[in-house]
């Protein structure tokens, strides 16, 4: 091979490295490392938000950042900022309990509640979407385990509509004898908004849901998707929750507040709206699974400008 012939070869092979690497990220644009506490997503190189294993008596994520940068949930209890209201302490920025299992409250955090206690983390991704797996128990206050849990947590960012996303699937598994899921309002996935984007608040907050209904008309009803959306920092922002079409007991219904609370609860169904001759307690025989599908996508402006119902049609074709 000629000097001059093997130059060439070196600068086109060089050329190809830097054209190929314009079009190839250097590093994964979502990352999840581990932390402390727990995980922590980063997107390009900024906080996200942070899954803690343990906080009060559950699993939680905190805090939560939207397309602005600012936090879309509440802080409290974990930290306290000035003007932010103290009520409903289990109600922990993003969380999955319930309030009747077996009996046993898991949704509050009084006398003789349950615990949902992580044992691993059993799956770690990061890359242009990331995601981790969890392993947990549901123990009651006796400390005998009624059930276990699997949840994938994915997260995503849609920079194409200015929005973030993340996707909570999570598996019931009866580990330790029949399990009943007891028909209660207090449930089940569930989300307290930041302050200022309060319907109550009256600045400018507002819940609407896929069949049209807003506000207090939204509560307890069933929905493909509900978006909650106000003011934080200045600009509005929205959360939307949506229900995949594969979860258990599609469309679920919604506790959603006006005072900040926002959760969907497929067994709530005596609580609410026509339900008073209807039980929506459910009972997972030993051994027996079902599985429930979330996507929390975080938007600017409301939920028109949020394009949710786009982003729900989307998110249904999701396997």
């Amino acid at each position: 091979m000629s000097r001059h012939f093997a130059c060439c070869l070196w600068c086109f092979a060089l050329g190809i490295g830097i054209v190929f690497g314009m079009f190839s990220p250097c590093r994964a644009e979502i990352v999840v490392k581990q932390s402390a506490k727990g995980m922590v997503v980063e997107i390009d190189g900024s906080l996200f938000t942070e899954y803690l294993t343990r906080s009060g008596a559950k699993p939680i994520l905190w805090p939560i950042l939207g397309p602005t940068g600012q936090p879309v949930t509440r802080a409290y209890p974990m930290s306290e900022v000035a003007g932010e209201t103290k009520d409903h302490i289990h109600q922990r920025s993003l969380w999955f309990t319930h309030g009747d299992v077996n009996g046993v409250s898991f949704w509050h955090e009084n006398a003789n509640h349950g615990t949902i206690v992580h044992r691993r983390f059993a799956e770690v991704k990061s890359g242009d979407e990331a995601s981790f797996v969890t392993d947990n128990d549901w123990v009651g206050p006796d400390g005998k385990p009624l059930l276990s849990d699997q949840r994938r947590l994915t997260f995503g960012n849609d920079k194409d509509n200015d929005a973030r996303w993340i996707d909570f699937d999570i598996t019931l598994k009866a580990t330790s004898g029949p399990v009943k899921f007891g028909d209660t309002k207090e449930g089940t996935f569930g989300v307290r908004v930041a302050e200022t984007m309060r319907v109550d608040a009256k600045l400018g907050g507002r819940i609407v849901n896929s069949e049209g209904q807003v506000n207090q008309e939204a509560w307890g009803r069933q929905a493909a998707w509900v978006d909650y959306h106000g003011p934080v920092g200045g600009q509005t922002v929205g959360i939307a929750i949506m229900n995949h079409p594969s979860s258990f007991r599609f469309p679920t219904y919604w506790h959603v507040r006006t005072y900040g609370l926002f959760a969907a609860n497929p067994f709530g169904i005596h609580d609410f709206p026509g339900g008073e001759h209807k039980d929506g307690s459910y009972v997972i025989e030993e051994g027996q699974s079902i599985t429930l599908r979330y996507r929390v996508w975080i938007h600017r402006g409301d939920e028109k400008q949020g394009r949710v119902a786009k982003a729900f049609e989307a998110y249904a074709q999701k396997k």
